[in-house]
């Protein structure tokens, strides 16, 4: 009676015991998604068979069996690292892109984004490419990236320059910026109706200034007619920026924390 009221009994459940499986559950869903569609699911069900080996051993008098997987096992470990050194690597990569190891480095990974941009935006120009190029911040922008070419790639000068190619088939739309990552490109964003706009200004500009209408996103535009850079902010544009101008631009609104108030911009170009 005693060991069936042991059973019934329920156990003492501390907030720690439920962190402590919540933590664990976590990793082991994390390291099932990891090894999903890889050779290491093989691997695991390999894994999987040796430790019944070694629980039917222990129960059975199979010594013989028990000892070689004893051996074994002693140097499977090593053989983990040495044949799947590329699959962990993933796994660290993956590990290190979590959202708390994005925030401690974020700083550093948006400085690196204004670089590539800037860089992109100047060679751009001067070859006269027409681009538009946006920062989502604060309002998402998961519409129109759904409108777009879903990437997810790393922020790159090449790459960009390599999507507004006019023999890319992305090359017409936007590319929208989450995250310090490129989400999508071919994007389609509003059109500014308004009436007080020049009338030189093409469809990038109307499109960068309709967007920034209605979210506070950044649009970088370079001008396939004049090869000059604009940029778009709060549903005004300015116009005919050097790289370093863009690039002090981008810094101030991506990389301070407070934003100095907003100046306004007439829309003309400058001489």
């Amino acid at each position: 009676m005693g060991r069936i009221t042991d059973l019934l009994t329920p156990p003492q459940v501390s907030a720690w015991d439920v962190v402590d499986i919540l933590i664990v559950s976590l990793l082991i869903y994390e390291a099932l998604k990891l090894i999903r569609g890889t050779r290491a699911v093989q691997m695991a069900l390999g894994s999987v068979f040796v430790l019944l080996l070694v629980f039917i051993s222990q129960t059975l008098p199979l010594r013989t069996v028990g000892w070689l997987i004893q051996n074994v096992l002693t140097y499977a470990a090593f053989a983990a690292i040495v044949l799947f050194q590329s699959d962990i690597r993933r796994a660290l990569s993956h590990l290190g892109r979590a959202g708390f190891f994005r925030y401690l480095g974020r700083s550093e990974r948006t400085a690196d984004t204004v670089e590539e941009v800037v860089t992109a935006a100047a060679m751009l120009a001067e070859s006269h490419v027409g681009a538009l190029i946006v920062f989502e911040r604060e309002i998402g922008l998961r519409n129109y990236v759904e409108s777009g070419i879903p990437l997810d790639a790393a922020v790159s000068y090449d790459l960009l320059i390599t999507i507004f190619q006019h023999s890319t088939p992305l090359h017409d739309g936007a590319v929208i910026i989450s995250e310090d990552r490129i989400a999508a490109a071919a994007c389609f964003l509003p059109i500014s109706v308004g009436t007080q706009l020049d009338r030189d200004l093409g469809t990038r500009h109307r499109a960068a200034l309709g967007l920034t209408e209605e979210s506070d996103a950044l649009a970088v535009v370079v001008s396939e007619e004049r090869g000059e850079i604009s940029l778009a902010r709060q549903g005004q544009i300015e116009r005919a920026l050097t790289p370093a101008q863009l690039r002090e631009r981008l810094q101030e609104h991506l990389l301070q924390r407070r934003e100095r108030r907003p100046r306004r911009r007439d829309g003309k170009e400058r001489a």
